[in-house]
C-alpha cells in the first residue's frame, strides 16, 4: 500500500485566518489526513506558517515590533487555533526556519547551475526618504480608476483593479509616508519556467484524469496563454538573502521571493518532523528518489494557490534536475463567501478562526463547512444555513439518536448491552442499507469528494433514525422485551458505528459517542474505521457490557442568536 503525504496551502502570518481560508485547505485536508489514519494507512501530514513577502512586513511595521518578533508570535497564535479546531498536523513549521533556508538555496543553486535562473533589470519603485526600493505592496496611492485613496502598487483593494506603482495618483511609501516616489532600475533574478512548458503540459495531462476541472483548467490557462518567466527576488529585507555564489554577488540585498521558498517549506517541515521523530533521514523517503516513488502526494488548496503548485513548484522541481516528488492529487476549492459578500478583514465582514469559536464548537464548524464545501463552484455562507444545519442534521439526527438509545438502555436495561432476542429482517434490511452506503462514504472519502460524502454520513445517521422508528422499542418494553432487547442492542452498535465513521469530521463529539459506548484503545488519539461487514460491525458489542448515556451532544440554536451574531459579523442585512 502506497504512503499518504498530505500538505495544504500553507496560511500567511499576518493575522488570523477566515473560514474561508479554513475550509478551502486545512480543513479538508486534516479530514482526509483523520480518513487515511483510521483506515491504516501509513499517513504524513505537512503544514507550516508562509512567513516571508511583503505584507508581513507591513504588517510587523504596523505593530512596531521587529519582523522575526512579529512571526513568532503569530505563528504561535495560529498553531494554537488550528489545535483548537483539531487540525491533526505531524508537523507544523515555519517557511523563516534554517531547514528552509538550506533547502531554498539548494534549490536555487540547482536552477542557476543548470542555466534555469538569469539576470534581469526590472523597474521599481524607489523612495529616497527610505533609502530603499519598495515593493509594489509598498507604494501606496489614489486608484486611477475608483479613486480610493489607499490603493496598493499591486492592486486596488476597493475596485481590486491590478495596478502597477507607476498608474497610482500622487503615490507615496507605506513605510514612511513620503511622496518621493521614483522609478529606478533594479536587477533581480528570473525562473526561465518558458523552456519548460512542454515538460509541464506534459505532466499535468498524466493528471488530468485525476484533478477537478477548477485545477486542470487554471493550469492550462496559464500554459495556453504563453508561460512567462518570472522574479524570484525581491527588494525586501525580511527573507533569504540570496547567496554570492549565485550571480556572482551581484544580487546582494536582495531576497528569495516568498512564492519561491514558500512550497518548499513542505519539504523543510517534513525534515523537521524527522529530525523530532529521531529519523533524520526518513524525510528523503516522502520526497526524493525511489522510496518517495511509492508516496501518493495530495495538496489541498484555494483556487488562487493552484497556478503556483500546477505550474511554478513543478517548474522549480523540474529545472533542478533532482528527483523530488511532484503532487499526484490536487484538490483545489472554489471561494466560500460571507452572505453574499466576500469576507474582509479590514471592514469587519465575516467570521474568523478565533470567534467562530466563540459562536459554536470545532465540530460544529467542521461539519457544516464540509458539507457545504466550495468544490464545484463558490459556496455562500449564511447565518440562517448554519443554524438549520447545526439544529437539523447534529442535533436532531445524530445528537438525538445517540441520546435517546443510550438513556432508554440505561433506563430499561440497567446501562448494559442487551442480550435477549436474536437479529430478523427488520436488522437485516438495515444491515444490507448500511453495508451499500458505508462502503460509498468511504469511496467518497477515498477521492476527497466532500460534500457527497456528508451527504452519505448524514443518510447513515438517517438510516439509523429510521430503524429505530419502526424498531420502537419504547412501545414494545411493554409487551415482548426480548424484541424491545434487539432494537436497543442494535441500537447501541450502531452509536458505536455512528462514532467511528464520524470521527474525521467531528472528532470531539466522535470521542464522546464512543466512550459512551466503550473505552478508546490505544493513546485515544484514534478511532479505527470499521472493517468487515457490516453483519458483523452492527453485532459486536458483548452482551451485558457497560454503557455510559452522554450529556445532550449539540445545544440547538435560536433565532435570537441568529439575528444577533449577523449583527456582529457584519452580515449584508445587519
Amino acid at each position: 500500500m502506497k504512503r499518504i503525504l498530505i500538505t495544504s496551502a500553507i496560511p500567511s502570518v499576518n493575522g488570523i485566518k477566515h473560514l474561508g481560508n479554513l475550509v478551502g485547505s486545512m480543513l479538508p485536508a486534516d479530514i482526509f489526513a483523520r480518513y487515511c489514519r483510521a483506515r491504516g494507512r501509513e499517513t504524513l501530514a505537512i503544514c507550516a506558517t508562509d512567513e516571508h513577502g511583503a505584507p508581513i512586513e507591513l504588517a510587523a511595521l504596523e505593530e512596531g515590533v521587529p519582523v522575526a518578533d512579529y512571526c513568532a508570535k503569530w505563528h504561535q497564535v495560529q498553531r494554537a487555533l488550528g489545535e483548537k479546531f483539531a487540525l491533526s498536523w505531524d508537523n507544523f513549521g515555519r517557511s523563516s526556519s534554517k531547514a528552509n533556508h538550506e533547502l531554498t538555496l539548494r534549490f536555487a543553486r540547482a536552477l542557476w547551475k543548470n542555466d534555469f535562473l538569469e539576470l534581469r533589470t526590472t523597474k521599481q519603485a524607489y523612495s529616497a526618504t527610505d533609502g530603499r526600493f519598495l515593493p509594489d505592496r509598498y507604494v501606496i496611492g489614489t486608484c486611477p480608476h475608483c479613486g480610493y485613496d489607499r490603493a496598493r502598487g499591486d492592486q486596488c483593494e476597493n475596485c481590486t483593479r491590478v495596478l502597477d506603482p507607476i498608474d497610482l495618483i500622487a503615490p507615496r511609501s507605506a513605510v514612511s509616508g513620503a511622496h518621493d516616489i521614483e522609478i529606478r532600475d533594479s536587477v533581480h533574478l528570473f525562473l526561465k519556467q518558458s523552456r519548460l512548458a512542454t515538460e509541464l503540459r506534459a505532466w499535468i495531462d498524466s493528471h488530468k484524469q485525476d484533478w477537478p476541472l477548477i485545477v486542470t483548467s487554471i493550469a492550462y490557462k496559464w500554459l495556453d496563454e504563453g508561460l512567462k518567466d518570472r522574479g524570484i527576488t525581491r527588494d525586501l529585507e525580511w527573507g533569504f538573502p540570496v547567496p554570492d555564489d549565485i550571480a556572482d554577488g551581484q544580487l546582494k540585498g536582495k531576497v528569495f521571493y516568498v512564492w519561491f521558498d514558500a512550497p518548499i517549506e513542505y519539504i523543510a517541515a517534513t525534515k523537521e518532523w524527522a529530525e523530532k521523530a529521531g529519523k533524520p533521514q526518513a524525510w528523503q523517503d516522502w520526497w526524493l528518489g525511489e522510496a518517495a516513488e511509492q508516496v501518493t502526494y495530495w495538496e489541498f488548496m484555494g483556487k488562487d494557490n493552484v497556478p503556483f503548485h500546477t505550474i511554478i513548484f513543478p517548474a522549480m522541481i523540474m529545472g533542478t534536475g533532482e528527483a523530488w516528488k511532484k503532487v499526484d492529487r490536487l484538490k483545489g476549492f472554489n471561494y466560500l463567501n460571507y452572505d453574499g459578500g466576500k469576507f474582509s478583514t479590514s471592514q469587519h465582514r465575516g467570521i474568523f478562526m478565533d470567534t467562530a469559536l466563540e459562536v459554536a464548537p470545532a465540530d460544529c464548524w467542521r461539519y457544516y463547512l464540509t458539507a457545504n464545501a466550495p468544490e464545484g463552484s463558490d459556496s455562500n455562507f449564511t447565518w440562517e444555513q448554519f443554524a438549520g444545519m447545526v439544529n437539523k442534521d447534529l442535533a436532531d439526527v445524530l445528537g438525538n439518536f445517540v441520546n435517546r438509545v443510550t438513556r432508554f438502555c440505561a433506563a430499561r436495561f440497567d446501562s448494559k448491552v442487551p442480550e435477549e432476542g436474536e437479529y430478523g429482517d427488520e436488522e437485516k434490511s438495515l444491515i444490507a442499507e448500511l453495508d451499500r452506503r458505508v462502503g460509498q462514504y468511504g469511496l467518497l472519502l477515498d477521492q476527497a469528494e466532500f460534500r457527497k460524502s456528508m451527504s452519505e454520513l448524514r443518510a447513515i445517521w438517517v438510516a439509523g433514525n429510521e430503524y429505530m422508528t419502526r424498531a420502537a422499542p419504547w412501545t414494545h418494553i411493554k409487551t415482548d422485551r426480548a424484541r424491545a432487547a434487539v432494537g436497543v442492542r442494535m441500537g447501541l452498535n450502531l452509536v458505536h458505528l455512528f462514532a467511528h465513521l464520524t470521527w474525521p469530521v467531528m472528532p470531539g463529539i466522535a470521542r464522546t459517542i464512543h466512550e459512551a459506548i466503550q473505552p478508546i484503545a490505544g493513546d485515544g488519539s484514534l478511532i479505527a474505521w470499521p472493517s468487515g461487514p457490516m453483519a458483523r460491525v452492527l453485532d459486536d458489542l458483548e452482551p451485558g457490557q457497560p454503557i455510559h448515556p452522554p450529556d445532550v451532544l449539540f445545544t440547538k440554536i435560536a433565532d435570537e442568536q441568529v439575528a444577533e451574531w449577523k449583527t456582529r459579523f457584519g452580515g449584508v442585512d445587519a
